[in-house]
């Protein structure tokens, strides 16, 4: 009978070591995956001198009806032949053209020197960018809703799926502040259907987010996209489609009645070589503006700042800052592609500063 107790005792007491030691590592396994994912920071996608076009492609440009781009665009290794449908003038130095739709300049390989290693460059830099992009290891998100982000809310991070990805008509939004990073890691192709709206919260900002897509890239009929496309093969965009970024592809980009508009540079980080004296709230600029503007502020002091627009009807239909801040000046862009034309109020809050101005939004 003691033998019986004794060794009783000695199971028992093993499988309890045994069971301590599965829920101990059961409870840290856990916790080590989200502390290895929340530590990670993102950092932007250095774009070298592709950086300079908003459009840019190795095999091709064209467009069909009234399209209006922003910014430079050009190809290489093709001649000037590959961009279509712009209508382009020589300039008498032969190392560009310009078009009436085009605010910039149109470069191809075939141009004068300086612009073929100009473009070289360019196609080389976006190539690097697109396997930095590519090669980006420890993401937040893995295969987040099975590819169909449609209806949420995605905040910084880096994204991976092995699939397509997809935004339905009810759009998505991506959210957070001018100083965040996205960076969305698609193994096909990314869809973004009819009248679908990329939408941008809290101060985020399209030159922070990077689509890298080994696939294709369709913009859908009305779309609104915003971002940096890295594409491995074609990025077509559908009539009256718009997009608020840059259309990098290594083979063509196709457009048709479209509007392209480069990314603003300007970022909501604090400038403290100078510092103020003083509350201010600068008149927006440019204004009218379709469909990105810039808000200008100046701080004090630190303290918690908040930063909105209003329609006429005096409701909130956008928060652009609320945070607390160092005291200095500030740049913050509001994209107003979502909203309809029309007049608009924003206004700046700090401690017991209030200072509202009128803008006016024009498409």
């Amino acid at each position: 009978m003691k033998t019986y107790t004794k060794n009783l005792t000695t199971v028992l007491i093993s499988w309890k070591r045994f069971l301590g030691a599965v829920l101990t590592v059961a409870i840290m396994m856990p916790v080590a995956v989200m502390s290895q994912s929340s530590s990670d920071t993102v950092s932007i996608v250095n774009l070298g001198t592709a950086g300079n076009f908003v459009i840019l492609a190795k095999t091709g440009i064209s467009t069909t009806g009234t399209t209006q781009v922003t910014g430079d665009i050009g190809v290489s290794p093709v001649s000037a032949t590959a961009i279509t449908g712009f209508g382009p003038i020589e300039d008498p130095s032969d190392t560009f053209w310009t078009s009436s739709l085009v605010t910039g300049k149109i470069y191809a390989a075939d141009n004068a020197s300086p612009t073929p290693t100009k473009m070289t460059n360019a196609i080389n830099d976006m190539q690097t960018a697109y396997t930095n992009a590519a090669g980006r290891t420890l993401p937040n998100y893995t295969e987040l809703y099975s590819g169909d982000v449609t209806g949420q809310t995605l905040t910084p991070g880096l994204y991976k799926w092995s699939t397509g990805v997809q935004v339905s008509a009810g759009g998505v939004t991506i959210s957070g502040s001018a100083k965040d990073v996205w960076i969305f890691q698609i193994a096909q192709n990314l869809t973004i259907a009819n009248g679908a709206i990329v939408a941008l919260s809290g101060g985020a900002l399209a030159s922070n987010i990077f689509w890298q897509v080994a696939g294709e890239v369709t913009i859908g009929t009305t779309a609104q996209m915003k971002g940096i496309i890295l594409c491995m093969t074609n990025i077509a965009m559908n009539t009256g489609a718009t997009l608020n970024g840059r259309a990098l592809a290594q083979t063509a980009v196709t457009l048709d009645a479209n509007t392209v508009t480069q990314p603003a540079t300007v970022t909501a980080v604090n400038n403290s070589s100078l510092m103020p004296q003083e509350f201010v709230l600068f008149q927006n600029y440019p204004n009218p503006f379709n469909p990105v503007t810039i808000i200008s502020y100046q701080i004090p002091v630190s303290g918690k700042v908040s930063l909105k627009v209003f329609n006429v009807l005096g409701r909130e239909v956008a928060e652009l800052v609320n945070e607390v801040q160092s005291a200095g000046k500030f740049n913050v862009i509001f994209d107003g592609s979502k909203f309809s034309s029309g007049v608009y109020f924003y206004q700046l809050r700090g401690g017991s500063f209030v200072e509202t101005k009128k803008l006016v939004l024009l498409k």
